[in-house]
């Protein structure tokens, strides 16, 4: 999210690129790790979601790269680590000016829809994830900074059907305690879904840069959800660069059960050994 300029100036560099230093990953929790792949600064940076239609399976991800022109120029300058669920995929988009969050929603027959949300007083500008409910009825987002909810939307195209009109909130997941810089979500289970944390100090949890599993205390349903926060462990921060790491968009495949988490590399190394890490229970 911090480096959206960066990867753009970046991004016109011509140098030589050097192999990254390769190490083993750790185990994450339950969580194994299977090996990464190479993330691409421009337009694999943000996050991933994969979409499941009946005649096709798509892994898409996000960057400054893919934001339309047409998005790009009304003012919606950052996209999100994107969502998807019963054949829809949301992207989230956020502006500087306290302008409404946009959610751009691709249908399963691949038409294009634009919902808005219109900020609640207290609601931070920052439009980072979107995560799409198991049974296809609500959407949950997230703000940037430390927080102790996460925002939850009926599911625009199934649930909100009215591009024309405000989004709403629905509801909230109140969380047990405070996460920092969650940079994406995605559910595994009805009650549970698993968050990227691009914490930089690590004073809520003893970690930086953890994997964050929520537990919700019921499917949601349209009103308040409790939540139980716990942090698994870091995430893996391998690079042929030292310094500052970010971690970026998360993904769960319901197919195979594979989880996906963008990391990208500090300094110049952004440009060549950015990663998505593959892990599996």
């Amino acid at each position: 999210m911090r480096r959206i300029a960066v990867v753009a100036l970046l991004a016109t560099v011509s140098m030589t690129l050097v192999p990254a230093i390769a190490q083993a990953a750790s185990p994450v929790g339950p969580w194994n790790p299977l090996g990464s792949d190479r993330a691409r600064p421009l337009d694999e940076s943000q996050g991933l979601a994969t979409i499941v239609r009946p005649n096709e399976t798509i892994i898409r991800y996000t960057g400054v790269g893919t934001i339309p022109v047409g998005i790009s120029t009304r003012g919606w300058n950052h996209v999100g680590d994107p969502g998807a669920g019963n054949g829809y995929y949301v992207e989230p988009y956020q502006r500087d000016d306290r302008g409404a969050k946009l959610f751009r929603v691709q249908a399963p027959n691949n038409q294009w829809s634009e919902y808005m949300h219109a900020l609640e007083s207290w609601e931070a500008n920052n439009n980072s994830f979107s995560a799409v409910s198991p049974d296809g009825q609500w959407m949950v987002a997230g703000e940037w900074g430390t927080k102790d909810r996460l925002l939850v939307h009926p599911m625009p195209g199934i649930r909100f059907t009215t591009p024309a009109q405000n989004l709403p909130l629905a509801g909230q997941i109140r969380l047990d305690r405070q996460v920092r810089d969650v940079q994406g979500c995605d559910f595994t289970s009805p009650t549970q879904l698993l968050c990227a944390s691009d914490d930089p100090e690590g004073s809520l949890f003893g970690i930086k840069k953890p994997l964050l599993q929520v537990d919700l205390t019921a499917p949601l349903n349209g009103s308040d959800v409790d939540g139980k926060v716990t942090a698994l462990g870091q995430l893996p921060l391998e690079s042929g660069c030292s310094g500052d790491f970010e971690v970026e968009g998360i993904d769960y495949d319901e197919r195979d059960g594979t989880l996906r988490v963008v990391v990208l590399s500090p300094g110049i190394c952004l440009l060549f050994d950015s990663k998505t890490w593959r892990f599996r229970k």
